[in-house]
């Protein structure tokens, strides 16, 4: 690989392909990889495609006289903010709020090279820099934060980062559509003259927020601000959902709840209305989101000339989020599973975008040719591995469909859930010369492959999956997540009954003992959920100890920006029903939760009942002890 086989990175690299400026300048907290599973090379690559000169400035220093924020100079359209592939805060902190053990997005780890909330650190050096130069937001950490929310680690309700940063837009969830639409209105405003435009020595045109302004008013998918109702494009509408205050949410945390009820709705919905919130004296407009991406459109996205690999810049030194995608393949995006404490819906989506399968093979192929590659996929999945190719039989239904989940409280009688599809792309990949085996990574819903679709084609299609996911895909470990097994404690949750991975195990473990197999089943549990008290640990305990598991994938829940979860906690209050909620919140009440997953390494177990009656969901068959 050469230098010039990525987007430039310093003045070198693009004095190497003859630039004197860059049109755009992405400014990314995560390491550069060229790699369609990190944010800011997609929508480099993807500007590039548009005939735009591109540049990335990965993890700039923010001390000192800021010299990586000038080293490129000003781009001649605008600086785009990238903070990340997760939320900075998440991958900083664990829900303890303590220092994680590395940076998964840094060079060997290191965590001196991100700060806290990139979006508003790099956009407020920014304008200090360029002040007319416009700032446009994208990624995880400002699409979760579009409007007020909850921050965990500050412990307080703030208002969208829009205002905090003084970026001049935000371009939330996916962001290939609003940004191909954002360059087009752009460039249509050099190419008019438009006479905000400001002009560099040489006489060049140059885009400036004053000029942007006048074409982001109507831009789907976008965030913008004004400083008085006035000003928002056409007014405010019958149309428009106008949510509580910011600083009412501030003295009533029932508004809050409230208000998450709208968003959730809207950010899953087909045909969405505009939101406005008030904060202080601006007004924060949040425009509905693009139709979901077709198959070309995602094709196109991922057939982009990426060279899967970490910038040169990084040679000899380990990115821990790399090693663990370098050999997997992203087969569709969207999630409509609506669990309460994700935020998948929330920045993608319910309805699943999918890949075509000439798409994926060429993808698959192009691994192949890696140097590295020893035939073994890591992953073949998604947001979830079984949803590719899902989706409601009658659209005019789904135009209508108001519901965050398509398959809670119980699965929509309009989805698909044909698993032939995947079965086939399955098989046809494992055919490519040089697979040796494909192992799906992503986690598996259960619900779907148990449930009865009155229509034999598709059961069979769901046994016929099952079996072959557990016997050829499946790397001695397969993960899922029940969450929880207290049903209450699953309702808040919106994952099914537990009765459901009871069914399931006795699938695997079956599954196993006809073929042979001596392969383990791993579920994931959450502890100190919304709703979830003590005593629903000690039920945990016990039904988890009597199916023979000793747990390792745990978790203390994490209130994360944007999810009816985090509302709860934030609140109080269930947003959907607006009724009070349980919440463990203090660090004795988390663990006195979290130490039922670990009851294996007690002295005693006896804290498993004492105080705590269990709330079992199904009959737990006792070991028999006679010999």
């Amino acid at each position: 690989m050469q230098l010039t086989d990525f987007l430039p990175t310093t003045r070198k690299e693009m004095n190497l392909r003859g630039w004197e400026q860059a049109d755009v300048i992405l400014l990314s907290a995560d390491a550069y990889v060229d790699h369609p599973s990190f944010g800011a090379a997609v929508i480099g690559r993807l500007l590039e495609a548009e005939g735009l000169r591109v540049a990335i400035i990965p993890q700039p220093d923010w001390h000192g006289d800021y010299r990586d924020f000038k080293k490129l100079g000003r781009p001649r359209l605008w600086f785009g903010v990238a903070p990340g592939c997760m939320d900075s805060m998440v991958n900083k902190y664990t829900a303890a709020r303590r220092l994680r053990s590395e940076d998964a997005y840094s060079p060997d780890g290191r965590h001196d090279l991100r700060p806290e909330y990139p979006t508003i650190v790099y956009t407020r050096i920014c304008k200090e820099l360029f002040p007319d130069c416009p700032v446009i937001l994208g990624g995880i950490e400002a699409s979760l934060r579009r409007l007020a929310h909850y921050d965990y680690w500050q412990d307080r309700l703030r208002p969208s980062i829009l205002l905090d940063s003084g970026a001049d837009a935000i371009t939330y969830g996916m962001g290939e559509q609003p940004t191909l639409e954002l360059v087009q209105r752009s460039l249509n405003l050099l190419d008019c003259g438009h006479p905000d435009l400001a002009y560099d020595e040489e006489g060049n045109a140059l885009l400036t927020s004053a000029a942007i302004r006048e074409v982001l008013g109507d831009l789907p998918q976008t965030v913008l601000a004004y400083p008085s109702e006035s000003q928002i494009p056409n007014g405010i509408t019958k149309e428009d959902i106008v949510l509580h205050p910011f600083e009412e949410c501030l003295h009533e945390p029932r508004h809050h709840a409230e208000n998450f009820r709208h968003i959730e709705e809207q950010s899953n919905r087909l045909e969405a209305q505009r939101l406005i919130q008030q904060a202080g004296t601006q007004w924060v407009v949040v425009n509905p989101p693009f139709p979901p991406m077709t198959t070309e459109q995602l094709d196109h996205s991922f057939d982009l000339p990426y060279t899967r690999l970490p910038h040169p810049k990084y040679n000899g030194k380990r990115i821990p989020a790399y090693e663990m995608i370098r050999f997997s393949v992203n087969l569709h995006r969207g999630c409509f599973g609506g669990c309460a404490f994700c935020t998948i819906s929330a920045h993608q989506g319910k309805f699943v975008m999918t890949r075509s399968k000439e798409s994926i093979l060429r993808e698959v192929k192009a691994i192949t040719q890696m140097p590295e590659f020893r035939g073994n996929l890591s992953d073949l999945g998604g947001p979830s591995a079984n949803m590719y190719g899902m989706k409601g039989k009658n659209r005019q239904a789904c135009q209508k469909c108001r519901r965050p989940s398509c398959i809670h409280p119980a699965i929509c009688p309009n989805l698909n859930g044909d698993h032939r599809p995947l079965l086939d792309i399955y098989r046809a990949v494992d055919a490519i010369p040089g697979i040796k085996h494909t192992y799906i990574g992503s986690g598996v819903r259960y619900d779907l492959l148990l449930h009865d679709w009155k229509d034999e084609a598709l059961n069979r299609a769901c046994r016929d999956y099952t079996r072959e996911l557990i016997t050829r895909h499946v790397s001695g470990r397969l993960k899922v997540a029940p969450e929880h097994t207290s049903d209450r404690v699953l309702a808040l949750m919106r994952k099914p009954s537990f009765r459901l991975f009871y069914d399931f195990k006795k699938q695997f473990d079956q599954i196993n003992r006809d073929c042979g197999l001596r392969q383990q089943l791993i579920p994931y549990f959450i502890s100190s959920h919304p709703g979830c008290h003590e005593e629903d640990m000690a039920d945990l305990a016990q039904q988890t100890r009597h199916l023979g598991f000793r747990l390792e994938q745990v978790q203390d829940f994490t209130p994360t920006p944007m999810t009816t979860a985090t509302t709860m906690y934030a609140t109080g209050y269930d947003p959907n029903t607006l009724q009070p909620v349980f919440v463990a919140r203090t660090p004795a009440e988390k663990e006195a939760q979290r130490r039922y997953f670990f009851w294996y390494k007690e002295e005693k177990t006896n804290f498993l009942t004492q105080g705590n009656k269990p709330n079992r969901t199904f009959p737990v068959k006792k070991k028999n002890n006679k010999k």
